[in-house]
């Protein structure tokens, strides 16, 4: 059983008495389209998800970039479409006949809602009126020979939108609930992952990646919400794909390009290349959505072809090594026009199948080696990749703190991908061939880190050391974390070649994203005076100069990793809240780990807690006290422990509670810990009074004298018709009206 899941079965009954502040429904995203956009602009983009009514604001991490809500579209029921229908029917009467079927034909796009401001006119609606249509046969028209008036053509406009996401049972109702929001970058803003988030009275929402770009970007037209595919009638369901979703693009590179996928569609887009280019495509679809509650295997897929002019296949590709997002290093053999294609790999699709494809003569790093150093030392490090000629690693500063770094290669204003580098603090030595017997084992001192390759199919890299009966030995691969295709094999062996200890792969907590732990760890006591090897392998017999590996053996460093999930907290004031807090023992670690916060703000405090010696989780409750700042703000969880004589301090890593596939649950790492909270009247929040519509409801009676509904259905209409005009898509004569039906005059 993995870590996590233990963990989940251990804290089943500490979570069953969670406060109610933290049982509230969290607000979830799980999209936003377009995922990225370029310096120096502002992208207007989609987002869909559930609980987030009363939402207000957007979060994103880094420097100059800062996001504002444009417009939230709850979802809708069939009564209230109803109501909107009997609404626009209303408007219909106030419009010219010819009118009327412009705008039918102009606010009927794929696109209505990303450009539906409240209390503005759409722009992309606007521009088909004026413009002769969206690839329609419609004529331009001026909007002063309209004939209609400016509040009646907004009205419509809001109308038109809403009624255009309606499906009576989406896909995904977790996606369903949407808001649109605008991003702006500023020109200096750092390319690369940021992280953003949904603000409601509920607090913050999980994070999703949205990237800093530096080419010029270009869009799909954003998704109607899918409706649920029924077996057999699937082609119902295709009748609400993108206006444009088979059409081919034609592009002019280098750039980047964003699109949704839906079921059955192939994205393709036609470009020209020069005889002699390297360009890299680079697809991120699984980096920006890491895992699918309700999808196998678990994510969206994507496979890449490239073909030429004449439809012949130059390149294809499903993954990148082990990461599923794919990835193309092409060389043009001639100058001409090339058409990239872009699709799921068994043609699946929904709103949140999106995508991002780069295109460009970037640097790319395919492998570096050593993959990494000991802290202090500044190393020299060997990079094998694509357009790497001039290209300068930055790697890790000399007094960078132990643990895993990204680097990257830098070719004038181009950045490479980002590769995983080690830095630790035991000695360090490299693999000296030939090792690949117990007869030619390298010589080694404990305790030591040998950096190595399996650097050809089958072979073995052997390594001896002298130990001494009753100590304990660990041996530990890193390859895997680092980047590495090796999936390795180590075994341990005594003098006579007896095997000691062997191992495959071993799960770790803080695999993240990964679903396969490749790398291989065993811990052993010796059973007597003499030497002994460490072999490592691939279990694939597969090897090459790429198939890196940093081995450790030593003696047991017993330590712990922390990971604090979900990544936000809501907390009302003077109540509690709480996050989980998992552990990754290490080396045989079982001590117990005090848990509280680092530096909180004033008039935030924990509660004591103790992860005990043989729990793998505990809940850390979080109060707010009547002089908590509102927030949201950032939160630190740390541990304690005492090993041997000392006292060790981890900080726990945010992280969401992700399902993968309906089954397998993973601890995604964030950013930061967002917490907040709640007050009723702190500024910015306009909450909706409580009405009692059970107390204000009449029973109309027909003709007979019986009663038309029950209460509880009057008192549901009353609810919708606030809700409606609330949001600025009913007039007031129409919801006088309808409350009048209700009983209702006031």
């Amino acid at each position: 059983m993995s870590v996590f899941k233990t963990a989940t079965l251990a804290v089943a009954a500490v979570l069953a008495v969670v406060s109610a502040a933290a049982a509230q429904p969290r607000p979830y995203i799980g999209y936003v389209y377009p995922a990225g956009g370029q310096q120096g602009t502002t992208v207007r983009v989609k987002l869909g998800g559930q609980n987030l009514d009363g939402v207000y604001g957007v979060l994103i991490t880094g420097k100059g970039a800062s996001g504002k809500l444009v417009t939230y579209l709850r979802k809708l029921g069939p009564q209230e479409q109803t109501l909107l229908r009997e609404q626009l029917d209303e408007l219909r009467k106030r419009v010219p006949p010819k009118s009327w079927e412009m705008l039918a034909q102009a606010t009927a796009g794929t696109d209505a809602s990303m450009n539906a401001d409240i209390g503005m006119l759409s722009r992309e609606m606007m521009a088909r009126l004026t413009q002769g249509g969206h690839g329609r046969a419609a004529p331009a028209m001026r909007l002063e020979n309209l004939g209609i008036d400016r509040a009646v053509l907004d009205q419509i406009m809001r109308i038109r939108t809403r009624m255009n996401e309606f499906v009576l049972r989406p896909a995904s109702a977790a996606i369903s609930s949407l808001v649109v929001a605008e991003i702006a970058l500023d020109r200096e803003a750092e390319p690369g992952q940021r992280e953003l988030r949904l603000l409601t009275p509920r607090g913050a929402s999980n994070p999703l990646v949205f990237h800093v770009g530096r080419l010029p970007e270009i869009s799909r037209a954003p998704m109607l919400t899918s409706e649920v595919q029924v077996l057999g009638k699937e082609a119902l369901a295709l009748r609400r794909r993108h206006e444009d979703g088979d059409a081919e693009r034609a592009i002019t590179i280098p750039c980047t390009v964003n699109g949704q996928i839906a079921s059955a569609e192939v994205h393709r887009y036609r470009f020209k290349v020069r005889k002699g280019q390297r360009l890299a495509i680079v697809a991120a679809a699984r980096e920006l959505i890491p895992f699918i509650a309700d999808a196998v295997p678990g994510w969206f897929q994507p496979v890449l072809a490239l073909y030429d002019a004449r439809g012949r296949e130059l390149a294809f590709n499903d993954d990148y090594r082990f990461h599923p997002d794919p990835v193309i290093l092409f060389e043009a053999p001639r100058t001409e026009e090339c058409v990239l294609a872009i699709a799921d790999a068994i043609y699946r699709g929904r709103e949140d199948f999106v995508y991002r494809v780069t295109i460009d003569e970037m640097p790319w790093i395919t492998s570096i080696f050593p993959m990494g150093a000991r802290a202090g030392t500044s190393p020299s490090v060997a990079m094998k990749g694509w357009n790497l000629d001039e290209a300068r690693l930055q790697l890790p500063p000399p007094d960078a703190s132990p643990g895993i770094h990204l680097v990257a290669a830098a070719v004038g204003p181009r950045s490479s991908n980002r590769v995983p580098f080690a830095v630790d603090t035991l000695p360090e030595a490299f693999d000296q061939e030939p090792n690949n017997e117990p007869a030619e084992a390298q010589k080694v001192q404990l305790p030591v880190i040998v950096n190595g390759r399996i650097d050809r199919p089958d072979d073995w890299d052997v390594f001896q050391f002298r130990g001494r009966a009753g100590e304990t030995i660990v041996a530990e691969v890193v390859a895997r974390r680092l980047g590495s295709p090796l999936d390795s094999l180590l075994k341990l062996t005594d003098a006579q070649g007896a095997l000691v200890a062997i191992n495959d792969d071993h799960e770790y907590a803080e695999a993240g994203t990964s679903t396969h732990y490749a790398d291989s760890y065993l811990i052993a006591k010796l059973p007597a005076d003499g030497d002994y090897c460490v072999s490592v392998g691939d279990t694939t017999r597969a090897g090459s100069e790429e198939h890196g590996y940093r081995l450790r053996i030593s003696g047991p460093r017993p330590d712990f990793a922390l990971r604090a999930a979900p990544s936000s907290v809501w907390v009302r004031r003077q109540q509690s809240g709480a996050v989980t807090v998992y552990v990754d023992r290490k080396d045989g670690f079982t001590g117990a780990i005090h848990l509280g916060l680092k530096n909180p703000p004033p008039g935030i405090s924990a509660s004591p807690s103790v992860i005990k010696d043989d729990q793998p989780a505990a809940q850390l409750t979080i109060r707010a006290g009547f002089n908590a700042p509102a927030g949201p703000f950032d939160l630190v969880v740390e541990g304690r422990a005492r090993i041997g004589t000392q006292e060790i301090v981890r900080q726990a890593v945010p992280a969401e509670d992700r399902m993968q596939a309906f089954l397998w649950r993973h601890l995604v790492p964030a950013e930061d810990l967002k917490a907040y909270v709640f007050d009723p009247a702190a500024d910015g929040l306009k909450l909706r009074p409580k009405r009692d519509y059970m107390a204000m409801a009449t029973v109309p009676a027909d003709s007979a004298g019986k009663p038309k509904f029950t209460k509880a259905q009057v008192a549901g209409r009353l609810r919708q018709l606030d809700l409606l005009f609330d949001e600025g898509l009913l007039t007031e004569d129409f919801y006088r009206k309808k409350r009048a039906e209700c009983g209702v005059t006031e």
